[in-house]
């Protein structure tokens, strides 16, 4: 199989320099967290599926500093097995990020991302790259009846209506973040540096010729999910803002809405005392409208400030994270 060597880019913030070394086939991007008990039947499994494919692929793992011994497996696995690469960041920076920074330094031609708690299961990828070989530069893998709690599986099904609806996205939510991709899609991913990150969003955005594998969803290898509530709906916030001012623009609906229906009730009551001559009645409803107003007003003004606070954090032009340490520190210019 023919080779070739990457670029050297520039340096740039968040966005480490790769010394040019030969390209594999396929590599394999997978953040983690919290996952020292996963990373041996992880590495084990993967090996074996990739090996079915091609003896030439890498295995990028990002550690997102979950406190436990999961950097210590890294270490291990990189020295016993040179496909092996590991990045440790300096501080918990996020799933999102760290799939970004394993785009950044991955080299394959053929990308996949997967998580690795092993739900999504690496003997699938073999399947998605067959059907990539179709044509088609990204190739999801949807999920067959998942194996997760019904509120994490509701949960995640309003989001991903929410946010197709307020982004306007197609966004399967039947898909997580497993699925392989080709070389440019990975290139023109990793030229997309804003702060607020959504992988399969940013995915979806480009519009690359996509298809989609079912797969078997397995449950958690070990523990359970660090996916709380509170992060979830974090997480759906920034992201809804990060890519759609919808909100502002419903906002904005429902101020002229409000303002029609009143004009025409103010009207309704006017007419009323001038034909009738009644009093005006009403001073508690009109208190409870006061109060309603307010609030709205107060909402509208709080979407509008979340918009600045995060348009603030984009003009600080930070990096997106920051590598402490790694496998083959030769190979990466540490920040």
């Amino acid at each position: 199989m023919k080779t070739d060597t990457l670029p050297q880019p520039a340096p740039s913030a968040g966005h480490p320099v790769k010394i040019a070394r030969s390209r594999p086939l396929i590599s394999v991007v997978i953040p983690v967290y919290k996952a020292e008990k996963m990373l041996d039947e992880l590495y084990r499994r993967l090996s074996q599926a990739l090996e079915t494919v091609t003896a030439s692929f890498e295995i990028v793992l990002v550690e997102d500093c979950g406190g436990d011994n999961s950097w210590s497996v890294i270490e291990r696995l990189a020295a016993a097995d040179p496909r092996v690469h590991g990045l440790q960041f300096s501080r918990n920076f996020g799933q999102h990020y760290g799939i970004t920074a394993g785009l950044d330094h991955c080299s394959g031609q053929w990308v996949v991302v997967m998580d690795c708690d092993l739900q999504d299961q690496p003997e699938e990828i073999p399947r998605l790259y067959a059907k990539a070989q179709e044509g088609f530069d990204v190739v999801l893998a949807l999920r067959g009846p998942r194996k997760d709690p019904l509120l994490k599986r509701f949960t995640s099904w309003l989001f991903y209506r929410l946010f197709s609806y307020l982004a306007d996205l197609d966004v399967d939510g039947d898909s997580g973040n497993f699925r392989i991709m080709s070389r440019r899609v990975v290139h023109n991913f990793t030229r997309m540096r804003e702060q607020l990150r959504f992988f399969g969003g940013h995915i979806e955005w480009m519009g690359f010729p996509t298809a989609s594998v079912q797969i078997q969803h397995s449950e958690r290898f070990e523990g359970t999910s660090t996916y709380t509530f509170r992060k979830l709906v974090k997480l759906a916030t920034d992201t809804i803002i990060a890519y759609s001012d919808k909100p502002l623009r419903l906002a904005v609906r429902a101020g002229f809405a409000m303002a029609t229906v009143s004009f025409g009730f103010g009207t309704y009551i006017l007419g009323r005392a001038l034909w009738h001559g009644s009093a005006i009645p009403g001073w508690s409803s009109l208190i409870v409208s006061l109060y309603f107003i307010g609030g709205l007003i107060i909402g509208i003004l709080g979407i509008i400030g979340v918009y600045l606070g995060k348009t603030f954090d984009e003009s600080k032009k930070r990096p997106l994270y920051i590598v402490r340490r790694a496998t083959d520190s030769a190979g990466v210019e540490l920040d």
